[in-house]
């Protein structure tokens, strides 16, 4: 499974780690991804968001599934 938000499509970042002797060596800064139940168009799905996209409520979160009871 990729590590990219199924929304705005953030990946992983890449990087050097610099000693203070300029020793340089590679480092990757993934994502916060979340996996959430999201309402795509009447169609519950899972996928994969990053926070900052939950945050800025860039996706509508499906609600939780309840069961009714028939009351008598």
């Amino acid at each position: 499974m990729a590590r990219r938000c199924a929304v705005c499509g953030k990946g992983p970042l890449v990087g050097n780690n610099v000693s203070h002797a300029n020793n340089k060596s590679k480092t990757r800064s993934l994502p916060n991804l979340r996996s959430v139940r999201v309402n795509d168009a009447g169609e519950v799905k899972h996928v994969r968001v990053c926070t900052r996209c939950l945050k800025a409520n860039k996706v509508q979160k499906a609600g939780r599934r309840t069961t009714v009871t028939a009351s008598a």
